[in-house]
């Protein structure tokens, strides 16, 4: 496959790769979803890049800082390594429109909905966004794929088996899945791996 053609799945990180803690602020803190690794190494065993997209208001809020959130994302990086896999990118949005003082009170362009990580880590990484796939436990994961045309599936953990009721047509998921273990099955199964 060239670098032009890279495929993607970009995730969400709390509730999708790692159990959703309000306001995680602490690396001993982060724990796997049950699967997520096997997910994550699967599909870059078959050729998809996985990279995580992730709001991080705390940042804004004063509850952590980037050097707190690096160390956290390192912790994610070990745990994954412990099981045999890693992620190709992580990128995070630290702001938010109204909580939270300058430089990190901002309406940015990075924080989903809106489409500012994708759009990045695309150029960084040479994606085609067209042909990749956004996984996430919210109604906002699903429009932010929606806004920049790539695929979209809802996991029912975190928020996503409550968000799953309040299903709309721009934010519709093309599947919704148990966990991203189940997600990264419906990926391979419709590439025609199993």
């Amino acid at each position: 496959m060239n670098s032009a053609s890279r495929r993607a799945v970009f995730v969400d990180r709390d509730g999708t790769v790692n159990e959703e803690i309000d306001y995680l602020c602490e690396p001993d803190q982060v724990r796997l979803i049950p699967g997520a690794a096997e997910a994550i190494s699967r599909l870059r065993k078959s050729g998809w890049l996985v990279v995580v997209i992730t709001n991080q208001s705390a940042i804004a809020r004063g509850f952590l800082s980037e050097d707190t959130l690096s160390a956290i994302h390192q912790r994610l990086g070990i745990l994954l390594a412990e099981l045999g896999t890693r992620v190709d990118g992580i990128y995070y949005c630290p702001h938010h429109p109204t909580e939270g003082m300058a430089p990190y009170r901002l309406d940015c362009e990075c924080r989903k909905p809106k489409p500012g990580m994708i759009l990045r880590a695309a150029r960084d990484l040479n994606i085609d966004i067209v042909k990749s796939i956004v996984i996430g436990d919210r109604l906002l994961d699903m429009e932010t794929a929606s806004r920049v045309g790539a695929r979209r599936i809802l996991v029912k953990t975190g928020y996503g088996a409550g968000e799953s009721v309040n299903l709309n047509a721009q934010a519709a998921p093309e599947y919704i899945a148990d966990d991203l273990l189940d997600a990264s099955n419906w990926i391979l199964a419709a590439d025609g791996e199993n």
